[in-house]
């Protein structure tokens, strides 16, 4: 083990990091929120479950990784919107056309 006389760090000098202001308009895009839109979409056109559950796991991945609560709040409660009436429409709606042979 080496002696703190050869330590060349210096506590006194050490800063706490703060992190630079990011204006809105230059954080990444939200994927997970623009996926959950367009599972949300299919799963109620197309009458997919799938598609309405995944667009509730990425509404929800959305949710969880939330930076900007005025711009992403919009679109992730369209998608919630999207997934939960997909799932409605789905599991209580008429069923889908199956095909005549």
């Amino acid at each position: 083990m080496s002696s703190h006389t050869n330590d060349p760090r210096q506590p006194s000098a050490a800063k706490p990091y703060v992190a630079p202001p990011v204006s809105p308009q230059d954080l990444p895009i939200d994927y997970a929120g623009f996926i959950a839109v367009v599972f949300g979409i299919a799963g109620v056109m197309f009458k997919y479950k799938l598609c309405s559950w995944l667009a509730l796991v990425f509404s929800a991945q959305s949710i969880a990784n939330m930076r900007n609560i005025e711009n992403d709040l919009k679109q992730v409660m369209m998608a919630v919107m999207f997934s939960i009436m997909g799932l409605v429409t789905n599991y209580f709606g008429a069923p889908r056309p199956s095909k005549q042979s």
